[in-house]
């Protein structure tokens, strides 16, 4: 039996750290967790449009029910590239970067319609785009065997 004293290292880009590993499981986990969110933010929207109320003008006033099947597609795929997250594969860590992304434009424009929520999930997206651009296939192999 064998143990590493040295950190894990990605060919080509130096030591990733216990904390780009621990914030990538954080991300695969926060993806699903979001994801689940989201879903539920968009079935609530499509079931019921009064739900949600805008607060104040704001330049992109849509329709709630557009919005709530937004939030549960986004949402449906956010879940399932958050799985993906987990086998540590590059294609996984790039959609997971992408629909980060796009959940935090989304989040952006519904900041009228549920302003603090909309500032949490943007706050966490940054996280995962930080922890997924630093997580790699051989991080993952360590971490999960």
């Amino acid at each position: 039996m064998t143990q590493r004293a040295h950190p894990q290292v990605d060919a080509g880009r130096g030591p990733v750290s216990g904390w780009a590993v621990g914030l990538a499981v954080f991300a695969g986990c926060m993806m699903i967790m979001a994801g689940l969110f989201g879903a539920i933010t968009g079935i609530a929207a499509i079931v019921d449009d009064d739900l949600y109320v805008i607060r104040g003008d704001y330049v992109f006033e849509w329709d709630v029910t557009a919005w709530g099947w937004i939030h549960l597609v986004l949402g449906i795929i956010v879940i399932a590239a958050g799985i993906a997250v987990f086998t540590g594969r590059a294609w996984a860590r790039v959609v997971g970067i992408a629909l980060a992304v796009l959940s935090a434009v989304a989040n952006f424009m519904f900041l009228p319609y549920y302003p603090v929520w909309s500032i949490v999930i943007i706050a966490l997206d940054v996280a995962v785009i930080w922890a997924l651009a630093r997580y790699s296939r051989q991080a993952a192999a360590e971490t999960w065997g």
